[in-house]
């Protein structure tokens, strides 16, 4: 599934760092920023976390609910959050699910070979749900402003 600005955003649960279930259309009424991101504690995967995190009140301030979403596990979340002091959910997605709903889990290519990954992406949601932007081209030490310009 490929998903562009404009749709409804598809129906989305993954459970966060502490095992509690979060479904996106509990967050209705509110603007979400989901970011897809491959790893925790990566170098560009902790500069984006940590630009979000240094940004925060910034984007809560524009009335955005910020999510993280890796295929890392819970117990990894909850490590990499106390690591960096991060204030939002990071959600596990360990099958895949909402990613491939997003179109986020793709072929990548690395070095001349080609293998199935996440597409370091960011999503911003708007209060009825529907898809406001699409971020492909995440710029980790600065992502914050892509989001509020």
């Amino acid at each position: 599934m490929h998903l562009f600005v404009g749709n409804p955003v598809p129906e989305v649960k993954a459970k966060n760092q502490d095992g509690v279930e979060i479904n996106l259309k509990d967050y209705k009424g509110k603007k979400v920023v989901l970011f897809f991101y491959p790893q925790d504690g990566s170098p560009t995967c902790t500069a984006t976390a940590c630009n979000l995190r240094d940004n925060y009140e910034a984007l809560l301030a524009k009335g955005y609910k910020v999510f993280g979403i890796s295929p890392d596990n819970e117990a990894k979340h909850q490590k990499f959050i106390h690591k960096y002091n991060l204030p939002f959910d990071l959600l596990s997605d360990p099958d895949h699910i909402v990613m491939e709903k997003f179109g986020i889990w793709a072929e990548k290519k690395l070095w001349g070979n080609i293998h199935m990954g996440v597409l370091r992406t960011t999503i911003i949601i708007d209060e009825n749900g529907i898809i406001e932007e699409i971020i492909t081209k995440v710029n980790s030490k600065n992502h914050a402003h892509q989001i509020l310009k």
